[in-house]
């Protein structure tokens, strides 16, 4: 097991690591042995969650960087998974988002008929730089009880549900460096399959011992001072994103795109609160800007968590 995070004194000497292995990877190659370097593990298979694309960035850029060519995709984002076997022989590379610390619950629901008979998988959550808090203990955990062998893990920056130009929070991440990094990630994996003998020997990791980001202690003294004091207020928190009916042309953008179903097609300037998981994709979405979310909560989000945090690996 090793951890890396980006910036740190030894990326290089990983990315020297990484040169030789897949230095030996080729020449096996045009020995045709490939089958041996990768104990058969010939397809990688993305499995995400992500209403408003930042898991899913995520997860293609780790994709990429493993360098296997057969790839399939199984997007969770507006349908379940249903009953899938993921072969032994695939890699399977899992992004999900946190909400309120914890994996999205409609992203476990729509996982749970998934099964894999000890496939190799990678676990990835994507935060909106507050915390991650227990999300990708959960996430192993669900995976593991689903038949996957977890081999590595990272926790992402991702741009918050509730960020905006007028309260800002992890604008515009990933960014090209939270991408790159995401890149390296896949080709340290790729690094690992190659230097196992076989399965036994791809060993798994425990996600617990990754190691959590830099948080500075008074702006989060702050913002958890100010969120007790906002639940006293007795505030009231909006359930669903408000709609400007002057502004929406039900062009059916929403409906199309609502992870939960919540928006219905002809009554686009409603929002079925029941099912409304607050992702905000409508809001990030709309072609008319017509929908917005204003919760209290994104002022503290964009207040106290201005200082960026870095994505972190283990492996």
């Amino acid at each position: 097991m090793f951890q890396r995070c980006k910036g740190n004194k030894y990326f290089w000497f990983h990315k020297q690591i990484i040169f030789f292995l897949n230095l030996k990877l080729y020449l096996c190659c045009i020995n045709n042995n490939m089958k041996d370097w990768f104990m058969n593990i010939d397809e990688v298979q993305l499995i995400t969650f992500s209403p408003t694309c930042t898991s899913k960035q995520v997860g293609e850029a780790i994709v990429h960087g493993t360098g296997i060519s057969s790839v399939s995709k199984v997007d969770l984002t507006l349908e379940a998974a249903g009953k899938r076997e993921v072969p032994s022989h695939a890699l399977a590379v899992i992004t999900v988002p946190v909400y309120g610390g914890h994996v999205a619950p409609l992203a476990l629901e729509r996982m749970k008929e998934l099964h894999a008979d000890g496939a190799p998988a990678v676990v990835v959550v994507v935060y909106g730089n507050r915390a991650y808090e227990k999300a990708l203990v959960e996430l192993d955990a669900f995976v593991t009880r689903l038949g996957f062998k977890v081999i590595a893990g990272a926790t992402f920056v991702g741009e918050h549900s509730y960020s905006s130009e007028k309260y800002p929070v992890a604008a515009g991440r990933p960014d090209a460096d939270d991408l790159e990094y995401a890149k390296l990630f896949g080709e340290k994996i790729r690094a690992k399959i190659a230097a196992a003998e076989d399965m036994e020997k791809l060993y798994g990791v425990d996600v617990t011992r990754i190691q959590r980001p830099r948080q500075p202690f008074f702006p989060l003294l702050r913002f958890l001072r100010r969120v007790v004091k906002l639940r006293k207020s007795g505030v009231p928190m909006p359930r669903t994103p408000q709609v400007d009916a002057e502004r929406c042309t039900h062009c059916g953008y929403c409906v199309k795109h609502c992870p939960a179903g919540a928006i219905i097609k002809g009554d686009e300037c409603n929002t079925v609160a029941e099912k409304c998981i607050k992702c905000c994709a409508c809001v990030k979405g709309c072609p008319q800007k017509a929908r917005t979310y204003d919760t209290p909560f994104a002022v503290l989000l964009s207040d106290c968590f201005k200082k960026q945090k870095e994505d972190r690996i283990i492996l």
